[in-house]
């Protein structure tokens, strides 16, 4: 009885920081929607990473902070759209309840006077940390993987991604190079195939002339 009560109540703890981090993933996209930069990078464990496509990787909550300024000024400008949806989430807490993966689908919502709307997708893996009872970001990582013109649609435009910024360059560079549509780049997975417990990092990717990938 004494270890089945055990068992019980570290399946009850690990259900709970499923849905704190689950929150925490919510609050994150809440806050980068309205250009909450400040709120947005607290999220972030203290050498916490924060990786967006091609525009290379920034380490700590000052340095992402500052580089989270690039998607514009703080807060959401009058007539601007920046919606970033998070949806379809697979979370894996490790045993010990220290640390966790998430992998999330993104769907993008971009607008602002004088052009036209953007339509995007794009996959979150993510790593979070436990400190002193809360969840944190430790990696955030997107990948967009298709971005358009509103009017036209995926077949009829596909958007490049941004590079890397000359005026605040990333702590490193892109930790992948790849194209987003019409390129079709499948992000490797943090979690097994939860049937046959095979391992899903090492996928074979579709051949990309541009990127020389056969």
């Amino acid at each position: 009885m004494e270890q089945r009560l055990t068992d019980y109540r570290q399946r009850v703890e690990r259900l709970e920081d499923q849905v704190a981090i689950e929150t925490l993933q919510a609050d994150y996209g809440y806050y980068f929607d309205k250009g909450l930069w400040n709120e947005a990078a607290d999220l972030f464990s203290r050498n916490g990473s924060f990786e967006y496509g091609q525009r290379g990787v920034y380490i700590g909550q000052d340095r992402i902070r500052r580089a989270l300024l690039l998607f514009g000024p703080a807060g959401l400008a009058p007539a601007h759209l920046n919606n970033h949806m998070l949806l379809q989430n697979v979370i894996i807490v490790a045993p010990d309840g220290k640390t966790a993966t998430g992998r999330w689908q993104g769907m993008v919502m971009l607008g602002e006077p004088g052009q036209n709307g953007e339509w995007g997708v794009g996959i979150y893996e993510n790593e979070y940390v436990k400190v002193g009872g809360k969840w944190l970001i430790s990696k955030l990582h997107f990948y967009p993987t298709a971005m358009t013109d509103y009017d036209l649609g995926f077949m009829k435009s596909a958007l490049p991604m941004e590079g890397v910024s000359a005026l605040y360059p990333p702590d490193k560079p892109p930790s992948e190079v790849y194209r987003s549509l019409p390129g079709n780049y499948i992000p490797p997975f943090s979690f097994k195939h939860p049937v046959t417990g095979d391992s899903l990092k090492d996928l074979p990717q579709p051949p990309d002339t541009v990127l020389g990938r056969e």
